[in-house]
């Protein structure tokens, strides 16, 4: 087969709560090199459908063959959307939530015993329009980041996004 008919799928890099776009960097490097489109959407975080629905625009921008990549929360994010958009080809989970319908981020964090998100490892902060979550930064490699270096553990802590607390609650439809 030709290189003119083999057209590379745009890889669309969906980060998850307390994390951020560049929390793909490395990804966005290996996949670059090797020749594919990349493109890493900045996730409000702010609820699922709010969330899917922003997903969906940036994806209307997007010419060809998808493969969504999602990281925990983004995992409901990106079910919805592929189910949306037939340019969706693939699905690629992160250690991401495969949400069944009704779930919501908050019951799959819990469901099983291991989460070290409960307790005093999370900052809440009143902010316009409700209230934000953070990882507390001391922290965050232990109970968020627990494969990365201090190294890359520490800006990761500096630059997460916050959480919406009704995000946690937001059910997949």
């Amino acid at each position: 087969m030709s290189d003119a008919h083999c057209v590379k799928p745009t890889i669309v890099l969906v980060h998850g709560a307390f994390a951020d776009s560049t929390s793909w960097s490395n990804e966005i490097t290996v996949l670059e090199s090797r020749g594919y489109p990349v493109l890493a959407v900045a996730n409000p975080l702010r609820g699922v459908a709010s969330d899917s629905a922003y997903l969906l625009s940036v994806l209307g921008t997007v010419s060809g063959p998808i493969v969504l990549v999602g990281h925990p929360y983004a995992g409901f994010l990106i079910i919805d959307a592929a189910a949306a958009d037939p340019e969706v080809k693939a699905l690629v989970y992160v250690a991401a939530y495969i949400p069944n319908k009704g779930e919501n981020p908050a019951d799959l964090t819990y469901k099983f015993p291991g989460s070290q998100l409960p307790g005093g490892n999370l900052i809440t902060r009143a902010e316009p329009g409700g209230t934000d979550i953070y990882i507390n930064s001391a922290d965050f490699a232990s109970v968020y980041a627990g494969g990365l270096s201090k190294e890359q553990a520490a800006p990761a802590a500096t630059v997460q996004r916050p959480i919406t607390a009704p995000a946690l609650g937001s059910r997949r439809p």
